[in-house]
């Protein structure tokens, strides 16, 4: 059975760069800004203040890409990975061009608050997860909840971003590229023939 990050890393693996919510380049800085904060944050003891979210929005978005991905056997979640931070600085650089991950987090409150009578955060992981799949599916989801899953859907894809983007992320998909091999004996034969090329 596939879990929701093999999901992701399929989806990663499969969209053009180009697609992606994010350049290869602010990918890459907000990357490294988020490594760095991270360390900091770990060295000094006191946590990462962001510059463009809001202390509640803070928090929310910290649970709901930990929802999208959770930590597993392997590796860390999406916040352990510094994805509310690399979101953070790609924000607080171009704020009206993130205004929407706002919106999303608001949306998502509303939800909550209409569902369940209280915020996203204090609901249990299991309302969490109900108010989600509700949301996460776009041809199962009801016309009434339309907004949300375009929003939904956007912050799933700027959490897969920043994740697949980040130094966990990267290992975790297992990826190995700038290492020097010193043979190739080319494509695999399975390779091949599930492509249906030869060479």
């Amino acid at each position: 059975m596939s879990t929701r990050r093999d999901v992701l890393k399929a989806a990663a693996a499969a969209v053009p760069l180009s697609f992606l919510p994010v350049s290869r380049a602010d990918a890459e800085r907000a990357s490294e800004f988020a490594a760095d904060a991270l360390e900091q944050a770990q060295k000094s003891g006191a946590p990462y203040a962001p510059k463009f979210y809001k202390a509640d929005e803070w928090k929310e978005l910290r649970t709901v890409v930990d929802m999208i991905i959770p930590r597993d056997a392997k590796s860390g979640s999406a916040s352990d990975a510094g994805v509310p931070e690399f979101m953070d600085w790609l924000a607080h650089d171009n704020p009206a061009s993130y205004q929407w991950s706002r919106d999303a987090l608001r949306w998502i409150d509303g939800f909550a608050y209409n569902s369940f009578g209280h915020n996203f955060v204090k609901c249990t992981v299991t309302q969490r997860r109900e108010l989600l799949d509700q949301i996460a599916w776009p041809k199962r989801a009801k016309p009434a909840v339309a907004e949300g899953v375009t929003l939904f859907n956007r912050l799933r894809d700027f959490t897969a971003s920043g994740f697949y983007s980040s130094r966990m992320g990267v290992a975790d998909i297992g990826y190995i590229g700038n290492v020097a091999r010193p043979e190739w004996h080319g494509c695999p034969k399975p390779a091949i023939d599930h492509l249906g090329v030869s060479y």
